[in-house]
């Protein structure tokens, strides 16, 4: 993709109003459209240039429609802080790993983890959730260390921490 003619821009805007409507109606889920989408629909050649650019534009989606949960006070920021913390330093670790890792890896990689996010939305959840939750030094030592985890996925396939 060399240059931006009208109908890869419409494209474009296309795609991207997808991933946010995804994004904005079920909190996730976007983002695991947004790399193929860019691949597939838009034209981006280079999947390391599609997944960085979904990593941006995801965080920007997200980050706006953040603002819709918090007014409806649906953000535990203790724990959400200690999740971005260390999701944040997995994603450091996760964008290292996908720089160095071939185009085939990478991509045959990220189809297996759609595969996997798809099966797991089958899945029953084990409980509700306790909307009441405060955050306990045992809680610290779940959430830490499955934000590494899900800040490296993020970083390494370039979708967000809520496919996971």
């Amino acid at each position: 993709m060399s240059e931006l003619a009208p109908q890869i821009i419409t494209l474009t805007l296309l795609s991207g109003a997808i991933v946010g409507l995804s994004l904005g109606a079920f909190g996730g889920g976007g983002s695991v459209l947004a790399a193929p989408l860019l691949l597939f629909v838009v034209g981006v050649d280079d999947p390391h240039v599609a997944i960085g650019t979904s990593a941006a534009a995801v965080t920007a989606i997200a980050f706006l429609s953040l603002f819709g949960h918090w007014r409806g006070n649906r953000v535990k920021w203790p724990c959400a802080i200690v999740f971005a913390v260390s999701g944040f330093a997995g994603s450091l670790v996760g964008s290292s790993l996908a720089k160095v890792t071939q185009d085939d890896v990478l991509l045959l990689s990220f189809a297996a983890a759609m595969a996997m996010i798809g099966i797991s939305m089958f899945r029953k959840p084990m409980n509700a959730g306790n909307s009441d939750v405060t955050l306990t030094p045992s809680l610290v030592l779940r959430l830490a260390p499955m934000g590494l985890l899900v800040g490296t996925a993020s970083g390494f396939f370039g979708i967000g921490g809520g496919d996971f």
